[in-house]
């Protein structure tokens, strides 16, 4: 067998390895992306501040299966949150166009949260979480930033 063929046969052997495990490992194409970063925060109720929060959290309610199918004008609540001393990881969140959507953001920042492309704004700081409810009607990739320091904290795909 000649070096050159064993090159080529294990290159096809890798990409065949990792085409396998992107379809393996990716998400289910569901209503919404049900990602939950692990919380030790307790829980609290809307009008009390979050205690301590982790670095970011995010979690979305998640709907009933297709089976049952939901009505169409149910909201989709996707939360996060942010904590004041670290960096946020990006969360990634997917709904499907003509759903309503309602982002729910804590953070130990004052700032004002933004979704760009729809041009939705709302103050967020400790204690007084920022709420963005709007219908998903434009499909594709949204950023969500804590607009003053320019600090992205999630994307969201509005799938058509």
């Amino acid at each position: 067998m000649s070096p050159e063929f064993r090159k080529v046969a294990l290159i096809a052997a890798a990409l065949g390895l990792l085409v396998s495990l992107f379809f393996a490992l990716r998400p289910a194409d569901d209503e919404a992306a049900t990602t939950t970063a692990p919380t030790t925060a307790p829980a609290t109720t809307e009008t009390e501040p979050a205690p301590t929060v982790p670095a970011t959290t995010a979690e979305t309610e998640t709907e009933p299966p297709p089976s049952t199918s939901p009505p169409a004008d149910a909201t989709i609540t996707i939360r996060i949150a942010v904590a004041g001393d670290t960096a946020p990881t990006v969360r990634k969140f997917s709904v499907r166009q003509g759903r309503k959507v309602e982002l729910v953001v804590r953070s130990e920042l004052t700032d004002h949260v933004h979704l760009h492309g729809y041009d939705l704004m709302a103050d967020v700081g400790p204690g007084k979480p920022g709420r963005i409810a709007f219908t998903a009607n434009a499909p594709g990739r949204f950023e969500i930033e804590l607009e003053d320091r320019g600090l992205p904290i999630a994307d969201l795909e509005v799938r058509p």
